[in-house]
């Protein structure tokens, strides 16, 4: 930003993007887009590492867990996703009463917080710290 030049562009959705995370450490990206998916993106490269579907209707918001291992995506097609980065697999979904346009993840990576069209804000806590608890 303090230069103003550009170090990048990454092409590869049908649609606007809506939002991005960039993984703590600084080396991966997630955006969402309303043509209803997510990208996994390597930021060293500019290069897409993985598309992860499951939504039906546009993305709005995505989020990194801390340790960088999974992400959260809210839809309007009314649903909060917890993904894994790693295999690109859906690993659980949470229906709200109308569209969810935003999420967020505690620093602690436990707990998650999604605002819906609404007026509500779920908070939800994922249990245990691996997928295998």
């Amino acid at each position: 930003m303090e230069t103003g030049k550009e170090i990048s562009t990454l092409r590869g959705h049908d649609n606007s993007v809506n939002a991005v995370a960039i993984a703590p450490d600084g080396q991966k990206a997630v955006s969402a887009s309303d043509d209803k998916t997510l990208k996994l993106w390597d930021l060293e490269t500019a290069t897409e590492i993985s598309t992860l579907t499951g939504h039906n209707h546009w993305v709005r918001g995505v989020a990194i867990t801390p340790d960088g291992q999974k992400a959260v995506s809210a839809s309007a097609d009314h649903t909060l996703k917890l993904w894994d980065l790693h295999t690109a697999k859906e690993i659980s979904t949470f229906t709200g009463e109308s569209y969810i346009y935003c999420c967020a993840v505690s620093p602690d990576g436990l707990t998650i917080a999604a605002g819906e069209s609404s007026g509500r804000v779920h908070f939800l806590r994922l249990e245990g710290g691996s997928e295998n608890e």
